[in-house]
């Protein structure tokens, strides 16, 4: 974000020159002619660029007492649509599709995906130090991306790390792929690469690159389609393998607090604002819901 983003446009401006109308100048700037070939920036991406630049100058007021206050404060940011999430699959569609990935050396990592709500990233960065299959569950602590072609890990979105539990056949899925990981390095020997650190890598014991599940997926939806005439699934994406987490514990009657947690949303408010459509569908239940509750 600095390197691209901050740097060409502001790095030279001295701090104490630096005002809001400047950054917004940026972010505006940033939308029409920000990205590569002076392609507009998502407004998604002008945002992160605001955070990374208001974290920045926040240590400057407070930690270095270089400024009197914080310009990026009252700097005015490119309003983000909300979107809902597109087509998601139902539970029967996700177990269709989870059959077709069984056989596949990284059929866990879509497993534990649907059954977790976890990021791509963050399940990219996990180790088998952060899985505890007694408790059960797994600690997750950050994230994994590429940045100029370089596979890079950082903190989770939120900052945060956070605890997720697991139901007994994640367990079962997990524990067979550490034993398959196991015999891979075994039969490998001095020509595995990852030591025993990650829990999913490459078949040569490297960490994955993010690009290789998201590009897996559509392609074990192509070959149960031809599998499967008759029961076609929809095209989705590994994201979608989140909402149909989170949906599904809604429409379950899971707490909105307690999926929120479970997805890493800092605020459940954030759950609320994403998954809208589902808390109307249950608020149109809830007087049938109250009224049996009191009827008997």
């Amino acid at each position: 974000m600095i390197r691209l983003y901050i740097n060409p446009p502001i790095g030279t401006v001295r701090l104490q020159a630096l005002c809001a109308s400047a950054i917004t100048k940026l972010y505006r700037e940033l939308l029409t002619s920000g990205g590569r070939k002076s392609r507009p920036l998502a407004a998604n991406t002008v945002k992160h660029v605001h955070t990374v630049l208001r974290k920045a100058l926040f240590d400057a007021v407070l930690v270095d007492e270089l400024l009197p206050n914080n310009p990026a404060e009252r700097a005015k940011l490119p309003r983000v649509q909300a979107t809902e999430p597109g087509m998601v699959w139902a539970p029967a569609q996700l177990r269709a599709f989870l059959v077709t990935a069984g056989d596949h050396r990284l059929f866990a990592f879509f497993h534990l995906a649907a059954y977790t709500g976890a990021r791509r990233g963050e399940l990219l960065n996990l180790r088998w130090r952060d899985v505890d299959l007694d408790k059960p569950q797994i600690h997750i602590t950050g994230t994994a991306a590429v940045i100029d072609r370089q596979r890079v890990e950082g903190t989770t979105k939120s900052g945060r790390s956070r605890v997720v539990s697991l139901d007994p056949g994640t367990v079962k899925v997990l524990k067979a792929h550490r034993a398959r990981q196991d015999e891979d390095r075994l039969k490998l020997g001095e020509s595995w690469k990852g030591g025993n650190a990650y829990v999913f890598t490459t078949g040569w014991g490297d960490p994955l690159f993010p690009d290789t599940p998201s590009s897996l997926m559509p392609k074990l939806i192509e070959t149960h389609n031809k599998q499967n005439p008759r029961g076609q699934l929809p095209h989705a994406c590994l994201h979608d393998l989140r909402h149909i987490h989170a949906t599904t514990l809604l429409l379950a009657g899971v707490p909105v607090h307690v999926v929120a947690a479970r997805l890493g949303h800092a605020d459940p408010a954030i759950t609320l604002r994403v998954y809208a459509h589902v808390i109307h569908e249950q608020a149109a239940t809830a007087a049938d819901v109250f009224a049996k509750a009191v009827n008997g």
